[in-house]
């Protein structure tokens, strides 16, 4: 190795962070000077070769420029770490603020996230209980549509039975009217038949004098029957021994009593069926002669709403059939609407 040779140390410093570009350029600017001395004084000592300076003199003239050398270096890198040092401290310090300020937003934003989570539970139990009522409010809804339905089916009838009321009510108007008109006429009518009644009751009064009193030479003589009649105390009796192209039907004979003021012959007892066996008069044929006996609801009754007290006199009863007596043959039942003879009854007059 040549005298002139400077050996160099170099010193290096790690910390946790990097420096800043700032002091790794200075460093970079020291370091290029100590070298750019370096060369200048190996190019010196090259030129001065042939020289034989004083080797003690050179020698410590050398120690001095490494030993300057060395403390500038020393003086950089103190420089560069108390630089780094001040940088870290900031960077520490501002950390230390970023990290207190987090933790008291990390203890805000908890805080928040707490009352959050209480208003979100509180929001799930609304939720709920909204869904609940959404419930309860859709099937009160069904129903209200289901009983719409029904109310708004029933208001159609009802204004369809209004309708027909309305056009019943104006059909029962013109009824109400035309009635009004049948009444005055029949007032008019039943008036007219009172006064008929009236001169007919008169003419029958004065009838039933002719026909119990007849007058004889001007002398009026008064009988318990009318002419024709046969007397069979207490009742009056008259035979229509009619020829069969007069004969009628059972309601016809008991319309031409009534018209006489008379009725069919009834026989309640054995005696009264005695008289009208001897009434019964023997005719062609023995077709006998209606008496006021006949079938109504399944059994014998008379005219009068009495029943037969003695069913032995008869055949059972049959709808539809009346009685008839005939000649020594006692009484038969036969159709009400055959033609026979037939025998009124009326009671005898007493003076």
């Amino acid at each position: 190795m040549a005298e002139a040779e400077v050996n160099y140390a170099s010193v290096v410093f790690k910390s946790n962070k990097q420096p800043p570009p700032e002091a790794k350029k200075a460093e970079e600017t020291v370091y290029d000077e100590v070298k750019k001395k370096s060369e200048s004084t190996e190019q010196t000592a090259d030129t001065n070769a042939g020289v034989l300076p004083d080797k003690k003199a050179n020698s410590r003239r050398r120690h001095y420029q490494l030993l300057a050398c060395c403390l500038g270096i020393l003086c950089v890198i103190l420089l560069l770490g108390l630089i780094a040092a001040c940088y870290f401290l900031a960077t520490l310090s501002r950390d230390i603020t970023e990290l207190n300020q987090l933790n008291e937003n990390n203890t805000t934003l908890l805080a928040a996230n707490r009352n959050l989570t209480n208003l979100n539970g509180k929001l799930s139990v609304d939720n709920d209980n909204l869904r609940r009522e959404r419930s309860n409010l859709t099937v009160q809804l069904g129903n209200l549509t289901q009983n719409y339905t029904v109310l708004e089916s029933k208001i159609t009838n009802l204004t369809t039975q209004n309708q027909e009321l309305r056009e019943h009510n104006e059909n029962l108007t013109t009824q109400n009217q035309q009635l009004k008109t049948e009444k005055n006429i029949l007032t008019e009518q039943i008036q007219t038949v009172e006064t008929n009644c009236i001169e007919l009751n008169i003419s029958r009064a004065q009838w039933s004098i002719d026909a119990y009193c007849p007058k004889t030479n001007n002398v009026r003589q008064c009988n318990a029957c009318q002419e024709g009649w046969l007397l069979n105390s207490p009742s009056c009796y008259v035979i229509h021994d009619a020829p069969p192209p007069e004969q009628i039907t059972w309601e016809q004979a008991r319309a031409n009593c009534r018209g006489n003021n008379a009725d069919l012959v009834v026989a309640q007892n054995q005696q009264e069926k005695n008289v009208l066996s001897g009434y019964s008069w023997p005719t062609p044929g023995n077709i006998g002669y209606w008496i006021g006996l006949r079938v109504e609801g399944g059994r014998w009754k008379w005219i009068d709403g009495s029943d037969l007290n003695e069913p032995s006199w008869i055949a059972e009863p049959t709808e539809g059939q009346c009685a008839v007596s005939v000649h020594n043959q006692g009484w038969k039942s036969v159709m009400c609407e055959e033609d026979k003879r037939w025998i009124c009854t009326q009671k005898a007059l007493t003076v």
